[in-house]
């Protein structure tokens, strides 16, 4: 059954390409609808008003009326649609308006004749399309609104093909949801029909690669089914040119060599301070790597007390990198040396490649390394980090506290401040790596080294931009289920690229669609850069939450009022507080605080109120999470809060009660210290903000849903 509807719609495809033609008309849309059972209105092609009014006939009730030109894709701006016919004066009279529009809008357009189509119920309007992204491919897409759906752009996307899960997911996450499940005693519509069409759709653009989009729109949603009024099906004009992949076994053995390397070569090693040779150098000397480290300079014996070399093929036995600080003129005859010599990575930190334009020369180099197995990082970075190597492989600042977040960036200004962030904040890395221009090793390549790097327990990228959307995806969720990964993805507001031609197309601005999946995929997006460097160091500290009720206990009433909404914000539940537990809390707190939840326990309360109820939180199973508001008094100053709650949360702990406890602390410069005293026994503990503890909380849930440690959808 399924190789005849594709040999079916192969044949189609094939001759409307060989009329040198894009864009189907309404009749063979109809022909794909069928073979893949996309659900279409009864329709008949009318080539005179006479056929058209026999046509009519045999519909029940009035008809929808439309103009069938391979010329003609936007069917109404041509005034080529009337909708409600009835009758044959009405067939015949709109037959008759439709084609003489059809000439006025477009004189050379070739002309079929008119569709004559049955009218469909009124129902719940909503758009099924699929496009072909630049950096995912094949990207379906559901949205409300049929035609106000530009307007309205309550859309969401996800990879094609999707599944019926995937596909009735898509239902859950637009904006407008529950008008589908049915809203003021209307009923909802069949969610079924509706996720079916979505699903066909997807299979059809997966299936035929050169399909650029496919348009249902509007679909009429209702209690019964789901019907597309209309389909549009546009041609690519040119072939998507494949990036080469690697298994992940090679990826593994490169990335290997590359972030825990015996033998380093520094191509442009120098002894004059100042130089980026020299810098490399000092670090790769100065960080205590106890690996091999093999200078390269035709015109220096000896480089910082090491023996020089002319060439890098020169160097004795295997090097597993080679540290590029020379201009970008010379790097390609040193990259032939470095391929002829076996090296497996190159790590090009000069600039001067496609970031100024120099496409071709960076075409040069890839096509270099490619030729000789060769990896390469950059050109155009900073260098690369891998502490527990004491790898220090920049002309930066050194780092060397070791821990278990991964950092990467494609911008070096942003590496620097992922620097200063984690010195500042004393958070350990397993490495920082910078990926510049991305001429080969990108995101993907990162993903499934860290995913698997036993040092490695949290993941965070900076990108601008993604060059394979899909081999991302297929890395994140390979990693998601054993690490978080956080992105922070730049150019959120950019307008996006517009495909003529389709609804679909018009909406799926680049920004929209990296949102969705990257949600699918399961990775954390954070929504700016401290957002993206708190996460990375906050969720390896946070135990996994194993279900939705949160409780906030708070000093202070303002905060508590804050820290709800920051949970609501963040997709968290504040659990609804059972009478025995109600009880339970106003048992530790004065008759003017106020249990519920937020537990109200007031600000002039003693150290013994705080350390009650937070007990109480941590003692009960019913409970899942703790959100504490801390307001800075001298009847309880920070550092005894902070003591008293590190305190109890690690004797829960070690009786094996861990729970995500989060703390936003309130008061005088001395929170700062305790919120520091709390980070590092592990109470994500923030000052001066409400939001920001809750968040990382929103964080820590929406990973351990993806990862499937929870019940629900991420």
């Amino acid at each position: 059954m399924a190789e005849d509807r594709t040999l079916r719609v192969r044949a189609l495809l094939d001759a409307v390409r060989a009329e040198g033609r894009t864009a189907l008309t309404a009749p063979e849309g109809k022909v794909i609808a069928d073979a893949y059972g996309i659900a279409v209105p009864g329709e008949e092609l009318a080539t005179d008003v006479d056929e058209a009014v026999a046509c009519a006939a045999r519909f029940v009730g009035p008809v929808v009326m439309k103009i069938v030109s391979p010329d003609i894709l936007h069917k109404t701006d041509a005034g080529g649609v009337v909708v409600g016919v009835e009758g044959a004066g009405e067939v015949r009279a709109a037959f008759c308006r439709i084609v003489e529009n059809a000439r006025a809008y477009a004189p050379q357009a070739r002309i079929d004749g008119v569709q004559v189509q049955e009218l469909l119920p009124k129902g719940q309007e909503v758009i099924v399309g699929a496009v072909t992204d630049p950096t995912f491919g094949k990207v379906v897409a559901f949205g409300l609104g049929g035609v106000l759906v530009e307007v309205l752009k309550d859309v969401t996307f996800r990879l094609a093909p999707v599944d019926a899960d995937e596909a009735l997911s898509m239902l859950d996450s637009v904006r407008a949801a529950e008008v589908l499940r049915g809203v003021r005693g209307r009923r909802g519509v069949d969610r079924w029909a509706l996720a079916e069409q979505i699903r066909r759709v997807s299979q059809l653009v997966a299936d035929f690669p050169e399909i650029a989009e496919v348009d249902l729109n509007p679909v009429i949603a209702t209690t019964d089914g789901a019907v597309a009024a209309d389909i549009r099906v546009i041609l690519s004009t040119e072939k998507r040119k494949e990036r080469r992949r690697y298994a992940r076994e090679e990826i593994l053995a490169s990335m290997r060599r590359l972030m825990q390397p015996r033998s380093v070569a520094v191509i442009g090693a120098s002894n004059e301070t100042g130089k980026i040779g020299n810098s490399v150098m000092r670090n790769l000397l100065d960080g205590g790597f106890a690996g091999e480290i093999h200078p390269v300079n035709p015109k220096a014996d000896d480089v910082l007390g090491r023996k020089a070399y002319k060439s890098v093929t020169d160097v004795p036995g295997e090097v597993d990198v080679a540290v590029f600080a020379i201009p970008a003129r010379f790097v390609a005859s040193a990259l032939e040396e470095v391929g002829r010599k076996r090296i497996p990575n190159a790590v090009l930190i000069p600039s001067g490649f496609a970031e100024t334009g120099e496409h071709e020369l960076q075409a040069e180099i890839v096509e270099i390394a490619e030729r000789h197995g060769t990896r390469l990082l950059g050109p155009n970075i900073y260098g690369y980090y891998s502490t527990w190597q004491d790898l220090c492989a920049t002309f930066c600042t050194p780092y060397d506290v070791k821990g278990g977040v991964a950092l990467t960036s494609q911008s070096g200004g942003i590496g620097m401040a992922i620097l200063g962030f984690a010195r500042t904040t004393k958070t350990g890395v397993s490495a920082i790596v910078g990926l510049g221009n991305k001429s080969d090793l990108d995101e993907d390549d990162l993903l499934t080294w860290f995913g698997e790097d036993p040092h490695t327990e949290c993941i965070a990228m900076h990108l601008e931009d993604l060059k394979d959307g899909r081999a991302f995806v297929e890395a994140a969720r390979a990693t998601v289920p054993k690490k978080p990964v956080v992105v922070l993805k730049a150019g959120r507001t950019a307008a996006g690229a517009k495909a003529a031609g389709s609804h679909t197309g018009a909406l799926a601005g680049d920004d929209a669609v990296y949102d969705d999946i990257l949600r699918q995929a399961g990775v954390i997006r954070a929504p700016g850069l401290n957002d993206m460097l708190e996460y990375a160091r906050a969720l390896p500290v946070l135990p996994t939450p194993q279900g939705d009720n949160v409780v906030i206990i708070t000093g202070a009433g303002g905060s508590g009022v804050l820290l709800s909404d920051a949970v609501t914000d963040n997709g968290l539940s504040l659990m609804e507080i059972p009478a025995d537990l109600d009880a339970a809390f106003r048992e530790f707190i004065p008759p003017f605080g106020a249990a519920g939840n937020p537990v109200d326990i007031t600000g002039g309360e003693p150290p013994s109120t705080y350390e009650a109820t937070i007990r109480l939180g941590l003692e009960d199973p019913r409970i899942h999470a703790l959100v504490l508001g801390y307001w800075h008094t001298i009847v309880t100053p920070p550092m005894v809060f902070a003591e008293l709650t590190a305190r109890v949360v690690a004797e829960f702990r070690e009786r094996g009660i861990a729970k995500p406890v989060v703390a936003s602390l309130a008061g005088d410069v001395e929170v700062e210290e305790a919120c520091q005293y709390l980070f590092e026994r592990g109470v994500v503990a923030y000052p001066y903000t409400t939001e920001k503890p809750v968040a990382v909380l929103g964080a820590k849930y929406r990973w351990a849903r993806s990862a499937g440690l929870m019940g629900g959808g991420s």
